[in-house]
């Protein structure tokens, strides 16, 4: 992607100590004395400072963008919007009108178009997949996921199939998540909200707060953990979630990562394994947005119900997730970028395996809200701002 509008000024980068990861003792309620607390918090050491990152504009005046795919051959990035257009920003900066056979979505508060998504075998069968949140006939929402086939000349999505409807149908216009991701056995991860129904992520029965397992066609494989198990939706793979933002594939594991907004404070980090219950809301690390704590919540965390691998007590409210194994900045190697709406930084965590060794703000002076994040075919990462007249920015290091 070589187009450029323009070049924001340099932005230096803050390093911060995170005192957010808590040991299990501490995360169930410590009974213990303030300095006996304290000890048992784990303190992630600080990423190694860079004196900078260098940010450029590439394309302006996106409508509340929410989600980008690079092509491949540097065709250009599909990038979705809120208000139901799905775009194409070609080589050169060039954005396109919408792209027609889009289907028609539920755009009121935070719903709308959502994620977009490539699978592997693209190049064969030119689907895009695509989340949005759809309209039930009794004026409630839920998330919907399908795939059309890209036409050559990038102008239309023909032959929209729908291939999985959260049911039940209970968004009045909130926490519909959600982000798509494709492993390496031929499967295909939906990460879903809760549409602000809490109970409703502790029930088998409903989709809310759940990540769904199917093969790209919508069939569900018959090895995940709740089929033929009565009272559960067979296409569960995991429960407990609240609203999820960010998924991605660890390159390096094959396993999926997820992230998640907590209320106020819980933001979450999460691998979830099959079957398994990561405890919304019975287990968080958050309090209701007035402060109270969460009605049904019996602690930070739970017997029977997984703990996060990483958390905020301070919610950042993030969204879009990258991990970092291009070659083009090696002082980036295994980090797992995540954008920040409230915070309006991107978020770099460092790591060791499945443990989070540290973490770092970037573009802290950027006042915009960061929606999306990925890492691009040149290497660069790249994020998009979540504003009527949004922007796509690509950030590296000098090289």
């Amino acid at each position: 992607m070589t187009g450029v509008f323009a070049m924001i000024p340099n932005i230096p980068l803050t390093t911060r100590t995170s005192a957010r990861k808590v040991a299990a003792g501490f995360g169930l309620g410590c009974l213990a004395s303030a300095a006996a607390c304290a000890a048992q918090v784990q303190v992630a050491p600080a990423s190694p400072p860079s004196t900078r990152a260098e940010v450029k504009e590439v394309a302006k005046n996106l409508h509340n963008p929410w989600a980008m795919a690079f092509l491949p051959g540097d065709q250009g990035i599909l990038i979705t919007e809120k208000s139901g257009a799905l775009r194409l920003l070609d080589r050169g900066g060039k954005l396109s009108e919408p792209i027609q056979g889009v289907p028609k979505v539920f755009a009121r508060s935070q719903g709308g178009l959502l994620d977009v998504a490539l699978p592997p075998d693209f190049n064969d069968t030119r689907r895009v997949y695509l989340t949005y949140a759809e309209e039930g006939d009794d004026g409630r929402a839920g998330t919907a996921a399908g795939y059309g086939v890209l036409s050559q000349d990038l102008r239309q999505l023909r032959d929209f199939k729908v291939i999985f409807r959260q049911m039940l149908k209970l968004s009045s216009g909130h926490h519909f998540g959600s982000r798509l991701v494709f492993d390496r056995q031929g499967h295909l991860f939906i990460a879903l909200g809760e549409n602000n129904q809490r109970p409703t992520s502790q029930d088998l029965d409903k989709h809310q707060g759940k990540i769904v397992r199917l093969f790209p066609d919508g069939r569900v494989p018959q090895d995940n953990p709740f089929v033929g198990r009565d009272g559960a939706r067979p296409e569960i793979w995991s429960y407990g979630h609240r609203n999820q933002q960010g998924a991605a594939l660890n390159p390096w594991s094959g396993r999926l990562w997820t992230h998640e907004h907590g209320p106020r404070g819980g933001d979450e980090v999460n691998i979830p394994q099959a079957g398994k219950n990561y405890g919304w809301p019975t287990a968080t690390y958050g309090v209701n947005y007035s402060g109270f704590a969460i009605p049904e919540a019996k602690g930070q965390e739970v017997a029977g119900m997984e703990a996060p691998i990483y958390y905020w007590k301070a919610s950042p409210a993030i969204s879009g997730m990258a991990f970092y194994d291009a070659d083009r900045f090696p002082a980036w190697k295994h980090s797992l970028f995540i954008g920040a709406l409230k915070d309006q930084e991107l978020i770099r965590l460092t790591l060791d395996g499945d443990k989070v060794t540290g973490e770092q703000r970037l573009l802290k002076d950027l006042n915009e809200r960061i929606r999306d994040v990925r890492v691009g075919p040149d290497g660069y990462v790249y994020v998009l701002t979540d504003d009527s007249k949004g922007s796509l920015l690509r950030v590296g290091l000098p090289e």
